[in-house]
C-alpha cells in the first residue's frame, strides 16, 4: 500500500519520530512522510511510534492508498526531498 504519514511530537520526542519513520518510509518535508510499505512493516513502525508518543499530547495521521497512481501530487514552492518515482 502507499501512505502517507505526518505526525506532531513533543519536542523530546520528534528526533526519534523522525528516525523511526526515516526507516520506514521516504521523508518529505519536517514530520511528513510518504512511500510504499505493506501492511506488517506499518503495523511495526506503528507498534514501535506509539512506545514514542504520548498518546495525550502527539498524534500521527496515515493516509492510506492502494497503489500510488490513484494520487496526484502538487507542490508549489521549493520540494524539500525530490524523489524521482512520484508522479
Amino acid at each position: 500500500m502507499y501512505v502517507i504519514l505526518v505526525y506532531d511530537c513533543g519536542e523530546r520526542r520528534v528526533a526519534k519520530m523522525l528516525k523511526l519513520c526515516r526507516q520506514y518510509l521516504n521523508w518529505i518535508q519536517n514530520s511528513v512522510f510518504e512511500g510504499e510499505i505493506s501492511e506488517v512493516k506499518l503495523k511495526e513502525m506503528l507498534f514501535k511510534a506509539r512506545k514514542i508518543m504520548d498518546e495525550e499530547e502527539d498524534s500521527l495521521i496515515i493516509f492510506k492508498s492502494t497503489d500510488e497512481k490513484w494520487l496526484h501530487k502538487e507542490v508549489i514552492g521549493k520540494e524539500k526531498n525530490e524523489l524521482d518515482n512520484l508522479l
